[in-house]
């Protein structure tokens, strides 16, 4: 009985694992399983055939102050539409992304049960944001939504003075720079027309992370019957 355990324990971590190549996280405003949304606004229609975001999420991502985390983006005065894009973009790969899965780790915070950790961010989508941010100035405050009343707006790049600072910094390390190239295929890409090319890459991280725990279960598997086998001889 013990082997059958073991057994089932060793393809459950497989289904588990495949689990995560299609799911949504429990936070805030995801939807319970990733499925079709058709009819995604504008920036977030890419994620359209499988998507982990509602249609009317996806509407409010687009607008300067959303309901969804109670943020303005024009808080430093108005932002340009250029820079707002790349959040819009940013909020859309957060909200409706089914291939997160590897990098989704349990929080306890009152308003999601998890968050993603050190997703790896393609270089391009981190230089070009710096591009575009580093004129722009921002408040920064890491524990809330609304600065404090004695709060001072800053140039982006004091905030932030690299590009690798701000991917990593803005959303808490939730992302993680790199220096892998779109054509990699082993980093996530907020900007992409066509078949979702994250999927692929969250693939990789996936079978690289079983290779290396394979052997536990195989061992276990092993270290059982040959005990079985020994205590029946011995019998």
């Amino acid at each position: 009985m013990l082997v059958v355990a073991v057994l089932l324990f060793a393809l459950s971590s497989g289904v588990t694992s495949l689990d995560k190549l299609n799911m949504c996280m429990d936070a805030k405003h995801h939807k319970v399983e990733p499925g079709p949304e058709g009819q995604l606004y504008s920036q977030c229609a890419p994620w359209k055939d499988n998507a982990c975001c509602t249609a009317n999420t996806s509407q409010e991502a687009h607008e300067d102050h959303s309901y969804l985390y109670n943020f303005n983006w024009n808080h430093c005065g108005p932002m340009r539409e250029e820079c707002k894009r790349h959040f819009i973009q940013d909020t859309c790969f957060y909200e409706c992304s089914p291939h997160l899965g590897p990098w989704i780790q349990q929080v306890d915070q009152s308003w999601r049960k998890e968050r993603i950790l050190n997703v790896p961010l393609c270089k391009e989508d981190c230089e070009s944001c710096m591009v575009l941010h580093k004129e722009e100035y921002f408040f920064y405050y890491l524990y809330g939504n609304k600065c404090p009343s004695e709060s001072k707006c800053r140039k982006w790049t004091e905030v932030f003075p690299t590009a690798k600072d701000m991917c990593e910094k803005i959303w808490s390390n939730s992302y993680l720079y790199t220096d892998l190239n779109k054509t990699s295929g082993l980093c996530m890409q907020m900007w992409f027309d066509g078949p979702n090319p994250n999927k692929k890459v969250a693939e990789y991280y996936l079978e690289n992370a079983q290779h290396r725990h394979t052997f536990t279960p195989i061992t276990l598997i092993f270290l059982t019957v040959s005990t079985f086998f020994v205590t029946m001889l011995s019998d």
